[in-house]
């Protein structure tokens, strides 16, 4: 029997005595999907269960060959056309999906939600996202949180890692810390993310967003309270990386080479955005760049002066250990 246990207080009270406010506030959903039919109508059916009303999907297609569009076709007759609007996807993979509908000119509103195609929001989702961003203006403003794990059929199998440090850009150059599932960003957050060049090479949107915000003296809200129950199965692009094995599989990628291919990546976008970075995070840009190219010692120096920390103790020893390795 399929049972949804209580969310899970795992920050007690942090929420407790926000006053929501920003009730009119608009919010663009933008969903990607991709053959997607087996779990996408849970997801549909979790929007229309939000309690802040103000939303639109924008759903881009990345060519399925499953039922997901007519899945969309029927909740938008179901909803209405001015609920859901249906656009065709570059079919570049996953992050320039994303990106081709941040680049949309046509999608207005006063929040951005991503969203993927197979998870199920918990209800107060967008109303408990706007809250914490309500009073940020004229930034760039980012909100995001832990998710809580889900097998296939929905039965709760734990949460996301649990990050206490503070997000900052001398984190977000060496780690993602929440899924651009939890995300959502303001007006000026989407401009940030519209100036990527269409050719770039985007890791993962969310922690380009998490880069974009932090370096460029936004503000990066982590909330340590899920807000969704993001499903694993088989067909998972990305995973919540929550278990040993997962951690194993990280060290490995940060040992043999992989996570400095995704630095070069990262580092060919942010130099673009140089300017736009607060003098504190240029600098430690330049610092990280230099530690990459710099013999065993001066990296070593080069890494401790910049100060940069991934979230746990283990998470630092694995970077240490790449950075003796030249693997950062």
């Amino acid at each position: 029997m399929n049972t949804q246990p209580q969310i899970p207080e795992l920050n007690a009270g942090a929420n407790k005595n926000t006053v929501f406010t920003a009730t009119s506030a608009k919010v663009a959903i933008l969903l990607c999907t991709y053959n997607g039919s087996e779990f996408i109508s849970e997801q549909l059916e979790s929007f229309t269960m939000q309690t802040h009303r103000n939303w639109v999907i924008y759903a881009s297609d990345d060519g399925s060959s499953d039922e997901t569009i007519s899945l969309l076709k029927d909740f938008q007759t179901k909803q209405g056309e001015d609920r859901l609007i249906i656009l065709e996807g570059p079919r570049q993979g996953f992050a320039k999906n994303f990106l081709s509908l941040i680049k949309n000119p046509s999608i207005e509103a006063d929040y951005f939600a991503f969203s993927d195609q197979d998870d199920v929001w918990f209800p107060d989702k967008l109303e408990r996202s706007i809250a914490n961003l309500a009073d940020v203006q004229n930034t760039p403003a980012l909100y995001c949180s832990r998710t809580r794990l889900i097998s296939a059929d929905r039965q709760v199998i734990g949460v996301s890692p649990r990050f206490l440090a503070p997000p900052h850009f001398r984190n977000a150059l060496v780690q993602s810390i929440a899924g651009a599932n939890t995300m959502l960003i303001n007006r000026q957050t989407r401009e940030l993310l519209a100036q990527t060049a269409d050719d770039a090479t985007i890791v993962a949107h969310d922690w380009l967003t998490y880069l974009l915000v932090s370096g460029c003296g936004g503000k990066v809200i982590f909330d340590q309270t899920p807000t969704l129950d993001y499903r694993q199965h088989g067909g998972n692009l990305i995973g919540a990386n929550s278990g040993l094995k997962e951690r194993l599989i990280r060290l490995g990628k940060m040992c043999s080479g992989r996570f400095n291919e995704w630095s070069n990546q990262n580092l060919i976008v942010l130099a673009d955005f140089k300017l736009k970075l607060t003098p504190e995070n240029r600098q430690t840009l330049e610092q990280f760049e230099q530690a990459r190219q710099s013999s065993l010692l001066r990296r070593l120096y080069l890494m401790k002066e910049s100060g940069i920390y991934r979230q746990t103790g283990k998470g630092n020893v694995s970077l240490f250990l790449a950075a003796c390795l030249n693997k950062i």
